[in-house]
């Protein structure tokens, strides 16, 4: 049942007024938390390493000798809020690096005292005893900094056990208080003492010899029921030796002619600082305010702060010019619910105001004000709605700091606007500001707050703001970044929490002084805009305020929720002139390869006869049915000029037999008819092949032969599908030699319809695989009638030419 955690921390007690903290070990220390656990027992199982172990709020009554001697390590100890009634310190003599001891609100009546040399902060406040409990052990512990005490009577011989010891603290946790030896405080020997008041005390005796004790002196629960003497006698209090410079009393409640009789009484004692603070007063009013002196004094500052008022008897303008009058340097009444505030007539001292958190209006400045020497005048949390109003009040000042945040301020273009040249920082945030403000702002301000307006854009035009060093203007609507070419100074920017999407060029370039820029929480828009901006924080050392976390992309959609330092964009997507350059470059690199593959390797030959190929091809397939419904023998008739014949023999002739060793080839020596007639001959055997190879050359075209054939083929080509005639051009022929009488073929070969020998041996393959893809046909159906029929060798020789039938097997 019993839950023990137990973490490594650095061990660090946060009391008020203790300074004793950060003096402890810096390293690793195990902490116990065993607090409100409705313990009624010390844990037996404690780890033997604790130095920290808490056990407050919790049920225990008493402590056993035994209960802390397995933690001999042990430095911090809080017992607080328990139900302890005896104490034998000798239970912690086993604890010998015990610093911190804590027995606060628990139900001591008795206390055994046993020396604790190494004791630094001890607290037995709001307990029972009787008397103080401080023994001649008390006054051995050397190193005693903070002691909180407790007891119903406070006499001299108490203090005296303790009073060479220089305490940091003295705290008096007091829950009764039924004699009280004067004289007592003063034999302390402490920085700061610190009173908590039980009723019915005698408020003017602690408070008379709490100010001879300490230089701070804090008075709490300061109230109507405690006893407070009449004005005759605390006029007749003699204050000598007076110590306290800073005075504070905390949860006051009072009349208000009680109140008055405290700050006449401070106002003459060595009292420089007075702060109250929670205080509530009302009630009739007896005393004269008139009567009030303000002479003899050393006060400089005065501050109430959380005022609340009861029934209250007297006009409030009495009330605000009894501190205006008082020509001190610091006047604070915050958070009061004050309407208006009056001043003097006469010039005052003050050179610190702080009315923040009131509801005061623009009649606060509808009066003449007199305060030269004013340098900080804060206004904050109020009702105030013109500028140009507390620009003229300001002007007859000496203002370096003004804070109008949080009230109802704005500006209009037409209204002029007086400040002093000695104002230097000025906070607007949280106000109705649009952009007109930058026309109502003082040369010399060198700090600018104007988060939470309505600002959208900071006009170009502010050539008047020289010395701004720093500018927040987060959460406003600006869309871009503010560019810097009228403030040259400016070295930290704030701008998160706006409407940025990209920031623009000008900031760049006219912000080069800013050191630190915080425009995080933004909703950017990560695109090739938005690269100088990322750019901007790899080069800028830590310049950017959050930047692993603040900075997201929100557009585009695939890119929402990216952080801006994993955005790559690549440069040349995002420079135009260089995706330009490149893209010619890439061009002309690519025109450059293609000329030099033109050039080297004649590409368009390549081209031109892929292309001819493929042509080719479909012919073949389209016209393969029709020419087997002719009772065809052969592949081809070849007619070539005799000149031409070793190109046929050599190089036409074999390659056909080595692709396919089941053509039949058939010569003119072999296959045709003597007995018939050339034309017959060149008829018959035509009509049984395939295809028809002509060999152009300019010597076919100059025999006389060839007009045989060439009629008979160019008849075909007019008057028949063309389809199976293959034209090879051996060797180029102008087209002027062709005769007039050949339209298709001169036609063919204008459209270079033909197969051209390639005179680079490389290019072969692709001829011959255009050639064979001509000549392709399924000669199944004719495969056995050439097998059969036997070899035909004719010769004829003639004028310049010579005619010749090669008889194949089927491709």
């Amino acid at each position: 049942m019993r839950h023990i955690r137990s973490i490594y921390v650095f061990c660090c007690i946060v009391m008020s007024a203790c300074g004793w903290a950060s003096k402890l070990p810096e390293e690793r220390e195990l902490t116990t938390n065993c607090s409100n656990m409705s313990l009624r027992k010390v844990p037996v199982d404690l780890t033997p390493t604790t130095t920290t172990l808490d056990l407050s709020y919790n049920l225990l009554s008493q402590l056993q000798s035994s209960d802390f001697h397995s933690v001999s390590e042990l430095k911090v100890l809080i017992l607080c809020h328990n139900r302890i009634q005896e104490l034998d310190i000798k239970t912690f003599e086993f604890n010998k690096e015990l610093r911190y001891l804590d027995l606060s609100y628990n139900r001591l009546k008795i206390v055994t005292w046993y020396s604790l040399a190494g004791l630094r902060h001890l607290d037995l406040s709001f307990n029972d005893f009787d008397t103080m409990p401080i023994s001649e052990e008390t006054g051995n512990m050397s190193h005693l900094e903070i002691l909180g005490l407790s007891g119903a009577k406070i006499q001299k011989s108490d203090f005296q056990k303790i009073a060479h010891l220089h305490l940091n603290t003295v705290f008096l946790g007091l829950r009764t208080l039924s004699h009280y030896e004067e004289g007592s405080l003063p034999i302390l020997n402490t920085k700061k003492l610190h009173i908590v008041l039980p009723m019915n005390t005698n408020f003017w005796v602690l408070l008379h010899d709490g100010i001879k004790t300490s230089k701070i002196l804090e008075m709490t629960n300061v109230d109507g029921k405690s006893q407070f003497a009449s004005y005759e006698t605390q006029q007749n209090l003699i204050l000598e030796n007076a110590k306290t410079s800073i005075l504070l009393l905390n949860k006051v409640d009072l009349l208000w002619d009680d109140l008055l009789l405290i700050f006449q009484f401070v106002w003459h004692t060595s009292v420089e600082y007075f702060h109250i603070q929670n205080v509530t007063f009302g009630g009739k009013v007896y005393l004269d305010h008139n009567s009030f002196n303000y002479s003899n004094t050393v006060m400089r500052a005065i501050k109430l702060e959380h005022v609340h008022y009861r029934v209250f008897y007297i006009p409030q303008e009495r009330v605000y010019l009894l501190f205006t009058k008082m020509g001190i340097e610091n006047l604070t009444i915050s958070d009061a619910q004050i309407p208006h505030m009056v001043f003097p007539t006469c010039p005052s001292k003050f050179q610190y105001l702080n009315f923040a958190n009131n509801i005061l209006t623009d009649d606060l400045f509808k009066r003449s004000i007199h305060l030269p020497h004013l340098k900080t005048l804060i206004l904050k949390g109020n009702k105030l709605e013109t500028l140009s109003l507390v620009s003229c009040f300001a002007n007859n000042t000496s203002l370096k700091h003004l804070d109008l945040s949080q009230n109802l301020l704005q500006h209009e273009n037409d209204e002029n606007c007086w400040w002093p040249e000695t104002l230097i920082t000025m906070n607007l945030s949280s106000n109705k500001f649009a952009d007109s403000v930058f026309r109502c702002l003082p040369q010399s301000i060198q700090i600018l707050d104007l988060n939470n307006n309505k600002i959208q854009t900071v006009p170009k035009e502010m050539i008047h703001l020289k010395s701004l060093r720093e500018l927040n203007l987060a959460f406003n609507f600006l869309t871009d970044l503010p560019g810097c070419s009228h403030f040259r100074r400016l070295s930290i920017l704030n701008i998160e929490m706006n409407l940025i999407l990209s920031p623009s060029l000008d900031f760049f370039q006219s912000c080069q002084e800013v050191k630190t820029l915080n425009a995080g929480r933004n909703p950017f828009r990560c695109t090739c805009e938005l690269r100088d901006f990322i750019q901007l924080e790899k080069y800028s050392e830590g310049m950017m305020v959050g930047w692993l976390d603040s900075y997201i992309c929100e557009y585009p959609l695939s890119l929402k929720g990216t952080q801006l330092k994993d955005v790559h964009l690549p440069e040349l997507s995002c420079n135009t002139a260089l995706l330009i350059v490149t893209i010619v470059v890439v061009m002309l690199i690519l025109g450059m390869a293609a000329t030099f593959c033109c050039l080297h390797f004649d590409l368009p030959w390549y081209l031109r006869m892929l292309h001819q190929w493929t042509q080719t091809w479909h012919r073949v397939r389209k016209a393969t049915e029709g020419q087997l419904k002719r009772n065809v023998q052969f592949h081809v008739f070849i007619s070539y000029s005799e000149r031409d014949s070793a190109w046929v023999k050599h190089e036409l002739i074999p390659k056909l037999e080595k692709e396919d060793g089941s053509v039949l080839i058939c010569l003119h020596e072999g296959n045709f008819d003597p007995g018939n007639s050339i034309t017959e001959n060149i008829i018959n055997h035509t009509e049984k092949s395939y295809k028809i190879i002509l060999v152009l050359s300019p010597d076919f075209v100059q025999s006389e032969w060839y007009r045989y054939e060439l009629d008979f083929t160019h008849h075909n080509l007019c008057h028949e599908n063309s389809n199976y005639i293959i034209l090879i051009l051996l060797e180029p022929i102008p087209l002027y030699c062709i005769p007039t009488r050949y339209p298709k073929l001169k036609a063919l070969m204008e459209k270079k319809a033909y197969l051209e020998w390639p005179k680079d041996r490389r290019k072969c393959r692709l001829f011959w695989a255009n050639l064979r893809a001509a000549i392709h046909v399924n000669l199944v159906e004719t495969r056995e009638t050439c097998e059969l029929q036997t070899f035909i060798e004719l010769n004829e020789e003639s004028q310049g030419s010579a005619i010749s039938l090669i008889r194949t097997d089927c491709l």
